[in-house]
């Protein structure tokens, strides 16, 4: 068997900066000191004269951000999801999404697999924050593939864009002839009848590994990667409760305030159904490989399985 090919998506991040940037030139990336560990070097080396780096000062990043974006550009901000969701959010709120400018915000190192940075590193609760924020569109790509499409639709689109990107790289599953991204719309990857298991980033794929294991045991689990978490496509999800009765959230994220709360908020509007949430329970993140703590918490192909299966018992 051939090895599956793994690409961290905040590689695809940067590619995709570039990418739009030789066609836009009003295109401008910001960064915090971590243009290496963001990706967005490339852009800069591509682009020095449309490369500012302002610092380990994340909150005056997001104002300069503003800026750019009342006179025309289009910029990007970068850098890790801890600052830039957590360190940042009074900017991000008051300066970009209350008067909806149009800056986009590329959060990298998210979740748990920032790995052996620790819990100060590893913020679980970015999409939380997001969410809360009227107006804030919320993309969390499964893989390299996705994540390029991502960001190229986040650029052509008017309005902030939060956009979650991680570390590790992460197996490909998109790259297809009949891959098709839309912002707004989930993606119904494999049809089931027993339970849906509605996953994002990269747990799109634990979900699909997960799904295959339930096979194996005669359940039938339907798999649907929702990458855009606000606004979330409520119409895919609610249909595919219908059918099977049971759902499962799946996220590198708090269980409280990300993918598994909106679920179970567009269901108890609209058709009331047994959810169990996988994610980060209350708790911080801790030391270890990301292979280790994706294990350790459950996240992986056999935690998803695991806890599916004892949901349904």
């Amino acid at each position: 068997m051939s090895e599956v090919k793994k690409i961290a998506t905040r590689e695809a991040f940067g590619s995709a900066l570039v990418e739009f940037g030789e066609k836009c030139p009003d295109l401008v990336v910001l960064d915090a000191d971590l243009a290496g560990a963001t990706k967005t070097e490339v852009f800069k080396k591509r682009f020095p004269e449309r490369h500012i780096d302002c610092g380990i000062a994340e909150a005056n990043m997001m104002c300069i951000a503003a800026g750019l974006s009342l006179a025309g550009k289009i910029p990007v901000a970068s850098s890790f999801a801890m600052f830039a969701a957590g360190r940042a959010y009074e900017q991000v709120r008051n300066s970009i999404g209350y008067p909806h400018l149009n800056v986009k915000i590329g959060a990298t190192h998210a979740g748990i697999t920032v790995g052996e940075d620790g819990a100060s590193h590893q913020c679980n609760e970015d999409i939380a924050l997001m969410r809360t924020i009227p107006g804030m569109t919320i993309l969390n790509p499964s893989d390299a593939v996705e994540a390029r499409a991502c960001v190229l639709a986040a650029l052509e689109y008017e309005g902030p864009v939060y956009m979650r990107f991680g570390r590790a790289a992460v197996p490909v599953i998109n790259d297809n002839a009949e891959y098709h991204f839309e912002m707004g719309k989930g993606t119904l990857l494999r049809e089931g009848s027993d339970v849906t298991i509605v996953a994002t980033g990269i747990m799109v794929n634990s979900a699909l590994e997960a799904a295959e294991m339930l096979a194996a045991e005669g359940i039938s689990a339907e798999v649907i990667n929702i990458c855009t978490i606000k606004p979330l496509d409520s119409e895919l999800i609610v249909k595919s409760a219908k059918k099977t009765g049971k759902v499962v959230t799946a996220e590198e994220h708090s269980i409280i305030g990300g993918l598994g709360s909106a679920v179970c908020e567009a269901l108890a509007e609209s058709f009331p159904a047994p959810v169990y949430r996988i994610g980060i329970r209350d708790e911080f993140g801790q030391s270890g490989s990301a292979s280790v703590l994706m294990e350790w918490y459950e996240l992986d192909g056999k935690g998803v399985f695991k806890q599916v299966r004892e949901f349904l018992k």
